[in-house]
């Protein structure tokens, strides 16, 4: 599992590397068949990851690959699950917020997550089986081992009383997440919010900068992966709106339903 953990770790912050020599340029913005945006960045970060990922001899489910059939990929007990780079929209504005997403599925659930964000040079990463997941600032876009050395652990704020700080969306906000807000106050809390993109509000939670992340909006399975990995190693739960059991994935429709993580 350490082995695995560390290859995912290189793959994340190479194909970081590459994002940002690709963010300081002008750069093509292209829809996708679902119309959203994709970038050369998407691209050669997925070459990057795919370089890596590709020499475990597990299979990959990317969002920037082909796509397996389901009647290959049901067969799976194990798979990668793999964004290149979550958060286009960001990446398109510039305004920093944007991950790399590396997880590891196993028996549907994932079991290792990395998040890497390049602009701040900042690395998420965890396993269930460990319990723990740490955080650790980089120098450069640049394993070495001191990051594992360096890296601190990652310590939610569980116990919140009445001062409840939700994490949202930048770009995609709903009047169902504004409905979930309304509900918290009206029982007596006093709300803060505060918006990220991309995988960035897993990180948050799992840090203790927030305490929930309600997501009423579409996500794709490998938007949250590597997230619900991280989030699950500290003990928080990534659970299906309306019903007492977690995210599954490598699903036939590797589209999520609603969540909220805490």
């Amino acid at each position: 599992m350490n082995t695995l953990l560390i290859t995912a770790i290189k793959g994340a912050i190479y194909a970081g590397a590459e994002i940002m020599k690709i963010y300081s340029e002008d750069f093509e913005v292209t829809l996708k068949q679902d119309n959203s945006p994709l970038t050369k960045a998407d691209e050669e970060a997925n070459s990057v990851i795919n370089s890596y990922l590709v020499k475990t001899g597990i299979p990959i489910i990317s969002e920037e690959n082909k796509q397996v059939t389901y009647a290959i990929r049901e067969k799976w007990d194990t798979c990668w699950m793999v964004d290149p780079l979550d958060g286009t929209k960001e990446f398109v504005k510039k305004n920093g917020e944007f991950t790399v997403n590396i997880a590891l599925i196993k028996n549907n659930t994932p079991v290792v997550g990395v998040i890497y964000v390049p602009v701040s040079k900042t690395l998420y990463y965890g396993a269930v089986l460990d319990n723990k997941a740490y955080k650790c600032q980089l120098n450069s876009h640049e394993f070495t081992e001191s990051i594992i050395q360096n890296s601190i652990p990652l310590v939610p704020q569980k116990k919140y009383n009445n001062q409840i700080k939700i994490v949202g969306s930048r770009s995609h906000k709903s009047k169902e997440t504004n409905a979930f807000i309304q509900q918290l106050q009206s029982e007596g809390n006093d709300i803060s919010l505060v918006s990220k993109g991309s995988s960035l509000k897993f990180c948050l939670v799992a840090e203790g900068s927030a305490n929930i992340y309600p997501r009423f909006a579409p996500t794709m399975e490998w938007d949250t992966a590597a997230g619900h990995a991280i989030c699950s190693a500290v003990g928080l739960k990534v659970m299906q709106v309306g019903l007492n059991e977690g995210l599954q994935y490598n699903k036939e429709n590797l589209l999520n339903p609603y969540f909220i993580v805490q």
